[in-house]
C-alpha cells in the first residue's frame, strides 16, 4: 500500500524525502534530503489523486473523490460472522 498524503492543492511536488529533512543553520528553512529522488511535479485529476512514479507516494486531494473513498468501509474490512 502506498504512503498517502492528503493535500489542499491539485498541483503538488514530490522529492521522495518525506519526513527525512533537516533544518539548515538553525533556521526554519529546509534543504532536500540526500535519500530522496529528483523533484517531480504532479497534477491531481478527476480521480482525486496522483501517484509519484519514483516512490509510489499517493497524493490525495482533500474533499475529492479519492479522499471520500479512504473513509468508506468495504465488505472485506468487516469481521466474519460466526454461526
Amino acid at each position: 500500500m502506498p504512503e498517502i498524503t492528503i493535500v489542499e492543492s491539485s498541483r503538488v511536488w514530490c522529492d521522495g524525502a518525506g519526513q527525512i529533512r533537516g533544518p539548515r543553520d538553525g533556521a526554519a528553512t529546509y534543504r532536500p534530503a540526500a535519500l530522496g529522488h529528483p523533484r517531480v511535479y504532479l497534477q491531481i485529476d478527476e480521480k482525486g489523486y496522483a501517484d509519484c512514479g519514483y516512490c509510489d507516494r499517493r497524493f490525495v486531494l482533500a474533499g475529492g473523490p479519492a479522499e471520500r473513498g479512504l473513509h468508506e468501509v468495504s465488505s472485506g474490512d468487516l469481521p466474519e460472522e460466526h454461526a
